[in-house]
């Protein structure tokens, strides 16, 4: 796996006369020291029609100074990003392009810009010498590259960066800015050198066509549709999947769950606005998502799992644990984690996947809208939301009948697939609906979260019982195991005595009448 670090910088305007002020009177600095000019020679890459840069992605091939190599960044936050490094080599690392495969698909990678840059590199360190930042002075020749590498378009400007060193209390970076904004030097309006050089070097372009608000005739635009809000969800949703593809790939906490969960949503939109969307377009992408779904959810919930039965061990005073009950779970956690993660890396390199991001791509570019889409999102979405509800309703409604037992937990199982689809139907309502819709998609939560917890008890019980199984074959104590195992009954018996009075204030009429308006 490549190197990763935590990048946070800002970058100021300057002119070739610019000088840095006294940086030694920044509070906290001791001395500031000069650490020469450094040469700089980066190639940066992206497809044809920019598809890295538009999601705030670079990808450059840089020699010369410390850290020569390939560096791919991902951005966290305004001034923050996320840099993996490769070391030089003539063609693309393999990591890279995994972590690339959701933007690029089976487009080629071309050199876009070439940047040079003298940089004058000043430390700020502490009273012990330990450096709280980088400050330099860059001096930019940029060039724009076609495919082939010739030269179309070139600028040059000059910058002043400022980084934090690692592990660095970001607010430094905040005095180092005051003292600079003293100075005259003010931020600069590009986030980075990149993008400063794509749109200081971009062809002229034909005027764009109109948007929202006026007409090429002059008119005001109608109002969205219904149609306008599912697809602005859906295109939400699908750039969720391949944000999160490389999150997933790194192995970054939560990245399978949210992966997971946009999949799902998607999904779930797909199924619920069928009077907007024509399913016999959608059930087919539909299929490939709940595939997805499938596939990220052996590994999601294979790390929910562990991470209950690790809780649930820890709450057990010591005199209850006995044997070696936590080196087996380790064993057993690590088993199956290890082998989930693999399979779902498999996945996500496979043609499959790659074709499924493709037809999401077409389904956008093409979208199959029925007549129902041109209405009013007040009329139509509330109407498929409540439908969704009465799914629900149904279901509930069955899972409170039934005995306690194995009948009950499938119920109670199929009602929280409803609950969640109904949640994701209020969810993309909402910036059409509002407050209601939120609050709305609140209560479903509430009864969504309940029954979740449920199932969880029911797949924590299997899993105990193997356990316990695997223990008792190894001349092993099975105490501990059953022990935990009535506590997941108890847990589930506490649910379901509670479902009645979520459920009752889930269902309050004025709640279903504010969503109709």
């Amino acid at each position: 796996m490549a190197d990763s670090k935590r990048e946070i910088e800002r970058k100021y305007e300057a002119t070739a006369d610019t000088r840095l002020p006294d940086l030694s009177r920044v509070a906290g600095v001791f001395t500031v020291a000069h650490r020469g000019v450094t040469e700089l020679d980066a190639v940066y890459y992206d497809t044809e029609d920019l598809r890295l840069a538009a999601d705030s992605l670079t990808l450059r091939r840089r020699t010369g100074g410390s850290d020569a190599g390939w560096h791919l960044k991902f951005p966290v936050a305004s001034g923050i990003r996320d840099e993996l490094r490769e070391p030089l080599s003539d063609t693309l690392p393999r990591s890279f392009a995994g972590l690339l495969r959701s933007r690029v698909r089976d487009r080629g990678l071309v050199p876009v810009v070439r940047l040079v840059s003298a940089r004058d590199v000043h430390h700020l360190l502490d009273a012990e010498g330990a450096l709280l930042a980088e400050v330099s002075v860059d001096r930019v020749r940029a060039e724009r590259l076609t495919g082939g590498g010739a030269t179309a378009a070139g600028t040059a400007w000059t910058e002043i960066e400022a980084e934090l060193a690692d592990d660095g209390d970001p607010a430094f970076l905040d005095a180092v800015e005051r003292r600079l904004r003293k100075a005259g030097i003010r931020p600069s309006a590009s986030p980075s050198k990149l993008s400063r050089a794509l749109a200081e070097t971009a062809p002229k372009q034909q005027k764009s066509p109109a948007g929202w608000g006026k007409s090429p005739a002059g008119k005001t635009r109608q109002k969205p549709t219904a149609g306008d809000h599912v697809l602005a969800y859906i295109r939400h949703q699908t750039e969720a999947i391949a944000a999160l593809d490389p999150a997933v790939r790194r192995d970054l906490p939560d990245s399978v769950h949210q992966m997971r969960v946009a999949t799902r949503r998607l999904r779930s939109a797909l199924r619920t606005y069928r009077r907007i969307l024509d399913r016999d377009a959608t059930d087919p992408v539909g299929a490939e998502l709940k595939w997805l779904a499938t596939e990220l959810g052996i590994d999601r919930d294979q790390e929910v799992l562990d991470a209950r039965l690790r809780a649930r061990l820890a709450e057990l005073p010591r005199t209850l644990v006995l044997g070696p009950v936590r080196g087996r779970l380790r064993i057993w956690s690590a088993a199956t984690r290890n082998g989930s993660r693999r399979r779902t890396v498999a996945v996500l390199d496979g043609k499959r996947y790659l074709a499924l991001l493709e037809s999401l791509d077409a389904l956008l570019a093409a979208p199959p809208l029925l007549p129902a889409a041109a209405r009013a999102p007040g009329r139509e979405l509330p109407r498929a939301v409540l439908k969704e509800y009465g799914r629900l309703a149904d279901r509930a409604d069955r899972a409170l009948e039934l005995p306690p037992g194995h009948d009950r937990d499938l119920a109670v199982h199929e009602a929280r697939k409803a609950a969640k689809r109904v949640r994701y139907a209020a969810e993309a309502a909402r910036p059409a609906l509002g407050k209601p819709a939120g609050r709305f998609a609140g209560r479903m939560k509430a009864v969504q979260s309940l029954l979740g917890d449920h199932q969880d008890s029911v797949v924590a019980r299997d899993a105990l019982r193997t356990l316990a199984v695997q223990a008792h074959a190894a001349g092993e104590p099975a105490f501990t195991w059953g022990l935990l195992y009535g506590r997941e009954e108890a847990v589930a018996a506490a649910r379901e005595r509670e479902l009645p009075e979520v459920w009752r204030r889930a269902s309050r009429p004025r709640l279903r009448t504010a969503l109709e308006g």
